[in-house]
């Protein structure tokens, strides 16, 4: 029947013990140490099927393994050098967050949501450097006017300077989010000095406009008010609860109405940044409730659990 199966291929083809007698065969089966099987046979044949890798294919396999940084970014040598010693590294902060206790987590938000406060005061002074350096020249010597004034016009001068500049920074998002790279924090805080000097250069120009007698110009708000973001953007503006609205009320009508639109974006944005603060802190406590139930399942509740368990109930009542 080879005629046969030269006219039919078919799988049995492919089996290099298909011509044994089948009780040879049989027995080959049950007494080899190495199981074969028909379908061993078939796999070279479908590796070889499959098609070769491209050349850009390869290359950009290699780019990759090229670009990967073998050790991490604190080793003093990226080299490679001493690549072995780098395999087990893990950064401190990731540790210290692992053996953290729950109040310790907690204090952390806290602290940080302090720290964005301090870090804008300085951002302020830093792009106040001139008012600064204006005032300590008045403070060490003094013209015989400053000296009867007292340095009010250059005091005046660098609290204007560091109010625009925190109300700015705010507006704009300044170390509003976590996980923006110190690169983009550092355009926020150039932007605001721009639009600073911006602004002073259109109040020279409307008090140059009142001594000469000439109309005042009208320049469009430094950073646009909400229904103009609202309808470039096409985004739903977030919405304020009673109490927030009298706060704005109450906060922009302590300012000029040059100011108010910056003054409207910088609160809108301290409330955001307290809703972000109040959200991570809820998750950590939703986190610490899941772990203590899971002790608690195991059988392994401490004392603590117990005492926040039963604070807990209390308030849900």
């Amino acid at each position: 029947m080879g005629w046969w199966d030269s006219l039919w291929a078919s799988s049995s083809n492919n089996d290099p013990l298909r011509k044994l007698d089948p009780k040879l065969r049989e027995f080959l089966e049950r007494e080899s140490p190495v199981k074969y099987s028909a379908a061993q046979a078939t796999q070279p044949r479908a590796k070889e099927e499959q098609p070769a890798p491209t050349i850009t294919e390869v290359e950009e396999e290699q780019q990759q393994q090229r670009n990967a940084p073998v050790v991490p970014k604190e080793s003093q040598f990226q080299d490679g050098r001493y690549a072995h010693l780098w395999k087990t590294y893990r950064p401190l902060a990731e540790i210290e967050a692992e053996t953290k206790s729950d109040h310790e987590k907690l204090m952390d938000v806290l602290e940080g949501y302090k720290e964005r406060k301090s870090q804008i005061g300085k951002a302020a002074l830093e792009n106040c450097a001139l008012e600064q350096v204006d005032w300590r020249q008045c403070m060490s010597n003094p013209t015989v006017t400053e000296r009867m004034t007292m340095c009010r016009d250059q005091i005046r001068k660098f609290e204007k300077c560091y109010m625009t500049q925190t109300r700015l920074l705010k507006a704009l998002g300044y170390l509003s989010t976590l996980d923006r790279s110190p690169e983009a924090e550092e355009e926020i805080q150039m932007h605001a000095d721009t639009l600073y000097h911006r602004l002073m250069s259109q109040e020279a120009e409307i008090t140059a406009a009142r001594e000469e007698g000439r109309p005042i110009p009208r320049f469009p708000p430094i950073i646009p008010r909400l229904e103009q973001q609202q309808h470039q953007t096409q985004q739903p503006v977030e919405e304020l609860t009673q109490e927030q609205q009298e706060t704005l009320k109450a906060r922009l009508k302590k300012v000029a109405e040059e100011d108010r639109a910056a003054e409207e974006q910088a609160v809108r944005a301290e409330f955001r940044v307290k809703a972000e603060v109040a959200s991570r802190v809820q998750d950590l406590w939703k986190q610490q409730e899941q772990e203590r139930q899971a002790r608690k399942a195991r059988g392994e509740e401490t004392l603590w659990d117990k005492v926040t368990g039963t604070f807990r109930s209390d308030n849900g009542k």
